[in-house]
């Protein structure tokens, strides 16, 4: 796990991306985001995680977020391992998932590789956080974090890809998961 990039204030905003091992497009079925978004809402409801921004690709999540109460290490590490494990065992159990052995095997090469006791691994090892520490880092993001679903040709427009804020931000309809909306002005697309 890289040491260069931690969370150091609490009360501040980061960009963080969760990656899937190995880049495996884990995210091209909805019963497995629906895994992660339901862990975030819980997560911001009991753990007082304030989300600005979250946005699924198909091997990734992005966030910007802060929190008003427990540690962001703490927040994602518990994240990290809930969802994982209810992935895990979601894979495990999905007999329509065509790829459910190389699936496992991945995962189950990854644990050994890193030696983390459980047997699997779904999720890469670091999170990156990038402190938001101005307002145009802010808005390089976000508008990056909006445009990744159009630069990949997933969609045309920011507001229609479902899994992303950028709904909230673009239309003012509530997206998959209840954000804080930074400024809207900041949005240049």
């Amino acid at each position: 796990m890289s040491r260069k990039y931690k969370f150091k204030e609490n009360d501040k905003l980061y960009f963080i991306s969760l990656a899937v091992i190995e880049w495996i497009d884990l995210f091209i079925r909805k019963e497995y985001k629906d895994v992660v978004v339901n862990s975030l809402k819980y997560c911001i409801e009991k753990k007082i995680l304030n989300c600005m921004h979250g946005e699924f690709m198909t091997s990734h999540v992005h966030l910007i977020i802060g929190s008003s109460g427990n540690p962001l290490e703490n927040i994602m590490r518990d994240l990290k391992r809930h969802t994982s494990e209810q992935l895990h065992q979601l894979i495990k159990r999905n007999s329509k998932e065509s790829r459910r052995e190389w699936l496992l095997q991945m995962m189950g090469k990854a644990g050994k590789e890193n030696s983390n006791n459980c047997g699997f691994q779904l999720w890469q090892q670091h999170n990156h956080p990038i402190l938001l520490a101005n307002q145009q880092m802010m808005h390089q993001k976000l508008n990056y974090l909006h445009n990744n679903p159009v630069e990949t040709a997933f969609v045309e427009k920011p507001e229609d890809w479902l899994y992303s804020s950028a709904k909230d931000y673009c239309t003012g309809k509530k997206g998959m998961i209840d954000i804080l909306l930074i400024d809207p002005m900041i949005i240049t697309y």
